[in-house]
């Protein structure tokens, strides 16, 4: 490093004998050298021959109910890519997967929250809806919509717990206008309650993108109406801070897949 500084003709760094920190001229180097960096791996990455050898490490978050839905094709896309480049997925809560991005543990996140957040950036990919989840035999399975008061008569609903994401978004939506029927069962996490109602437990109400997309699965899906809760499902990082370049290839895939995704979703909905 002395060697580099003298090169340079200026002090990279403020020595003492605890402690080593950078000068403004370090910081600035830093910055620079970061740039170059940054430069040259983008080059790498678009030539195919080197990116299918190039190797690293793309950390992303994703709320469990998501999964499914955007990660797959992106990622067999990526994977094909770039086969030396690892991809690490932490499905976890909304709130995890916030705290992932906002701390640097996840490179980026999908999740339905961060809109208001001044230090994430919030890029959008679909609406979801939620929906009444209930079997194909159940009194509710043939109405084409149901309200709140239709659900609040019968007694096996079983909802998500207070403090998750997504029954935070249902009692904001419910808060002037209707109480959240009375349950029997209350679960933590949406996988949990899909497949609770899928055990023939009872009804409940989930985004529809956590419901398996196998048509031929015992449960439907019907919309719900006074009010109607919709959640935005969308991607977040960490606003000002250039993504490594690994990851950004990965981030931009997945934004300039959302025509398409949102193209599914619709399908989805009309089926």
């Amino acid at each position: 490093m002395e060697k580099l500084e003298s090169a340079l003709g200026v002090r990279l760094f403020e020595r003492t004998t605890r402690k080593m920190e950078l000068t403004v001229a370090g910081r600035s180097f830093v910055e620079k050298a970061r740039n170059v960096l940054a430069e040259l791996e983008s080059s790498l990455f678009g030539m195919e021959d080197l990116g299918r050898r190039l190797t690293g490490l793309v950390t992303i978050a994703c709320v469990p109910s998501a999964v499914s839905f955007f990660l797959p094709n992106a990622l067999k896309a990526y994977h094909q890519t770039y086969p030396g480049i690892r991809v690490r997925l932490i499905d976890e809560t909304s709130s995890v997967v916030f705290l992932a991005v906002a701390r640097g543990e996840a490179d980026f996140g999908l999740t339905y929250i961060g809109t208001q957040e001044p230090d994430i950036e919030f890029t959008p990919i679909l609406q979801d809806p939620f929906v009444l989840a209930c079997q194909r035999d159940h009194p509710l399975a043939g109405k084409r919509s149901v309200s709140w008061a239709e659900i609040a008569q019968y007694p096996d609903y079983m909802l998500l717990a207070q403090g998750s994401g997504n029954r935070t978004l249902i009692d904001s939506a419910l808060a002037n206008a209707v109480r959240q029927p009375s349950w029997f069962c209350e679960v933590q996490h949406v996988p949990a309650l899909v497949s609770m109602i899928e055990a023939g437990l009872g009804i409940g109400i989930v985004p529809k993108l956590a419901l398996p997309r196998d048509r031929h699965r015992s449960l439907v899906s019907i919309p719900v109406t006074g009010p109607s809760v919709v959640r935005t499902l969308g991607v977040i990082r960490r606003k000002n801070r250039p993504l490594p370049v690994a990851a950004q290839h990965f981030f931009d895939l997945l934004v300039r897949a959302r025509g398409g995704t949102r193209q599914r979703a619709k399908s989805r909905a009309t089926a």
